[in-house]
């Protein structure tokens, strides 16, 4: 989606504003960091994009709270209609933009419409608002060729692109006959069904997602309908968390339940945790590398020598 009054076309795109991580990564890919002069807080990737000048802060300091801390904020802020996120005025004037880069997927997980609105009303100088909103494979591949329309990187699109879906591929063609039963959770304290593009990663590296679908919004789990999807595998990937994050929270509210613990594939050690932060959460070219790790997860004995990033899963042992 295309949004502000200056046309796209024969329009030199110099100055760069990010809203969105995944955006960010995507800039970094397309080597063009020096005309990004804005991030987010969640911005961390590649290091040097803690450099850049900071427009958007979160009001929830998630690194002090629990998943359940993190929730009920969460529930109260959007309750009393109070943003979650908050824009750095001066950092945005500074940076002066012809273009930010914004999402329209998850009010809670990224800068959303208040914040593109309010930057639209204090800057001079209207930019191009482009929103990346995929919430499939397939999309997140077309938000790489769009926005190398944009920034007249057209070439350098449809090279990352290429390697993309050649890395998928060599996925998709190694199945196992065997389809295995694959239950992805995004939040811990409460349940959350991990939605959007995840259930398709997760068919593609050979599993059955279950519960989600393809293209649907998360939302709040039960435990009776864990209990009837009956996974053969639980992938815990709480949203912007990293593995050992992930590990300490499954510790601390899950560990010790008994329906938990009745559970065929926790009985089975067939429990394992993700770094969601960096391959599952946001809707980058990263997750590319997620559907290679839920691969050698569902499917150990094909793909045990496909090199993934350390510290990117760990199986959580029933003990």
């Amino acid at each position: 989606m295309f949004m502000g009054l200056s046309p796209i076309k024969n329009m030199t795109v110099k100055r760069i504003v990010s809203f969105l991580p995944s955006a960010t990564e995507l800039l970094y890919e397309f080597e063009i960091q020096d005309d990004l002069y804005g991030v987010t807080h969640e911005c961390k990737y590649p290091k040097d994009a803690n450099s850049k000048p900071r427009v958007i802060n979160s009001v929830i300091n998630s690194e002090e709270l629990s998943s359940k801390e993190i929730d009920t904020v969460t529930c109260q802020l959007l309750n009393e209609g109070k943003n979650i996120f908050t824009l750095n005025e001066n950092n945005l004037k500074n940076a002066n933009p012809d273009l930010i880069i914004s999402q329209e997927t998850c009010e809670v997980c990224a800068a959303y419409t208040a914040q593109v609105n309010k930057a639209l009303q204090i800057l001079q100088k209207k930019p191009i608002i482009f929103s990346m909103d995929p919430h499939s494979m397939d999309e997140i591949i077309k938000s790489v060729l769009k926005l190398g329309e944009i920034i007249n990187k057209e070439e350098k699109a449809k090279e990352i692109s290429e390697k993309l879906l050649k890395r998928i591929e060599n996925i998709r063609k190694n199945q196992n006959k065997k389809k295995i039963k694959v239950l992805a959770i995004e939040w811990i304290e409460p349940f959350f069904t991990a939605g959007h593009w995840v259930p398709e990663m997760i068919e593609i590296a050979g599993g059955i997602n279950m519960i989600s679908k393809t293209g649907e919004h998360s939302r709040r789990l039960n435990m009776n309908e864990v209990i009837k999807s009956n996974p053969d595998i639980i992938i815990m990937m709480p949203c912007g968390f990293d593995t050992q994050r992930t590990i300490k929270e499954y510790e601390q509210f899950l560990k010790n339940k008994k329906e938990w613990n009745n559970l065929e594939a926790v009985k089975k050690n067939q429990v394992f945790a993700v770094d969601a932060n960096s391959f599952f959460s946001k809707p980058s070219i990263r997750t590319i590398e997620g559907i290679e790790i839920l691969a050698k997860i569902i499917q150990p004995e094909i793909f045990e020598d496909l090199k993934v990033s350390d510290k990117s899963f760990a199986h959580i042992e029933n003990d």
